[in-house]
């Protein structure tokens, strides 16, 4: 009988405790802690600062893109390396190049360009009759189509640009009266050129520029299509403002 008025009062001293216990712990579940509140009161302040700095980062980049390609032209002059096929039955030959253009662009991405090219080589035709293993041959192309500027960052851009247009090849100017189509080489001519390339471009400034990229080549001497390889480099001028 003892033990159970023993259990019955350590009941009744054990309730309230419990009782207090358990509101504590919902009291503090519930209510955020001071550190949590004073994040969550700060928050829209901060993204409205983080907000600005961005709008005003945006803004200051836009305005170096726009002083970098608001020109209403841009004029490049360089030098090129190309792989050329000479003839149906002969190796490449390394081609040097020339290469001067002028594009006209309409917004600070989208342009026209008008392209000249000379390019210069060495054939090996190996051993012939005529004693002639390796003539100089050399072809110009003179084209125009659209460029496109499809990244652009105030420092540096890339573009993307096709032309087409007119190629001339001299093939026998060296080959001392015996002709392109003795050695091999295909016949002098006029035919088609096109070309597509991938222009990458460092300002040196807001109208100044080095330019670097490849380049691929299609003309069709002989009746065949020659499918060349190479790259363009050199420096970029832009002048005059868009409306």
């Amino acid at each position: 009988m003892s033990s159970v008025r023993r259990l019955a009062l350590l009941l009744a001293l054990g309730l309230p405790a419990c009782s207090a216990a358990l509101a504590q712990d919902s009291s503090s579940s519930t209510s955020p802690a001071p550190a949590a509140q004073a994040q969550e009161s700060a928050t829209p302040g901060q993204v409205s600062v983080q907000a600005r700095i961005r709008a005003r980062r945006e803004q200051r980049r836009a305005a170096a893109i726009h002083e970098a390609y608001g020109h209403l032209y841009e004029a490049y002059l360089g030098m090129g390396y190309l792989r050329f096929t000479p003839g149906p039955s002969l190796q490449r030959v390394t081609y040097y190049a020339w290469n001067t253009g002028l594009t006209r662009y309409f917004n600070e991405r989208l342009g026209v360009t008008a392209d000249a090219r000379g390019y210069y080589g060495t054939s090996y035709v190996g051993l012939n009759l005529s004693s002639i293993t390796r003539p100089s041959i050399s072809t110009y192309t003179v084209q125009a189509g659209p460029t496109y500027r499809i990244y652009l960052q105030p420092r540096y851009n890339v573009s993307a640009r096709v032309l087409g247009g007119w190629a001339l090849g001299n093939f026998s100017s060296d080959t001392n009266g015996f002709g392109a189509k003795t050695l091999g080489l295909y016949p002098d001519g006029n035919t088609f050129a096109i070309s597509a390339g991938l222009p990458i471009e460092y300002n040196l400034s807001s109208n100044i520029g080095l330019r670097l990229g490849p380049e691929f080549v299609a003309t069709g001497f002989g009746s065949t299509m020659q499918s060349s390889i190479g790259f363009n480099g050199g420096f970029v001028y832009r002048f005059g403002k868009q409306k």
